[in-house]
């Protein structure tokens, strides 16, 4: 899936968000509340954290990368935004970009977008297979693992951990579960 970020004022990007089309074919054979969880899941995803985010909690996706990915973002934010705008608060955007294997860490304070943070001990995602990402939040930063292995720590930018309410996926990945 092609990147559809655009910039508008400085430091500030628009989020063209595609949509997948689920058809009837599409969808697997499930009891009706099964189907409506995988329906809630199609990429992109933007869904509620509820009670917001607090020391111990932890935000659990679980996906496959598509077969020939691109990148994928997951973020987590205070406030939905809107379809093509982020909001102006961005506690954590986690990129991962394959082509050249990075994975990229950002937040956004007020609309200011802060340096990437880049170093990682491995590249743990593979084109084609599953993966399971936990957001820990801690005392003064997010610990993430990707399939139990600590990957990287972020610092927390913004100080009022409840007010991060929202979870955002997108890119070249399916969702098989969120908790």
């Amino acid at each position: 899936m092609a990147e559809t970020q655009r910039v508008t004022a400085p430091g500030r990007k628009k989020w063209g968000v595609p949509q997948r089309v689920v058809t009837e074919e599409s969808k697997p054979s499930a009891h009706p509340h099964e189907r409506d969880v995988q329906r809630n899941l199609v990429v992109p995803f933007r869904g509620h954290v509820t009670g917001g985010m607090r020391m111990g909690k932890k935000v659990v996706v679980m996906g496959v990368v598509d077969s020939c990915p691109d990148r994928f973002y997951v973020a987590l934010t205070c406030g939905c935004g809107t379809s093509r705008e982020p909001p102006p608060d961005v506690a954590l955007e986690l990129c991962v970009r394959f082509r050249d294997r990075q994975v990229l860490r950002r937040a956004c304070v007020s609309g200011s977008w802060g340096d990437a943070e880049t170093a990682v001990p491995f590249f743990p995602f593979i084109k084609a297979l599953p993966f399971k990402i936990e957001i820990h939040c801690e005392h003064s930063r997010f610990r993430v693992l990707v399939d139990g292995q600590q990957l990287f720590d972020f610092s927390h930018r913004l100080t009022s951990l409840s007010d991060i309410d929202t979870l955002w996926v997108k890119g070249s990945i399916s969702l098989t579960k969120l908790a």
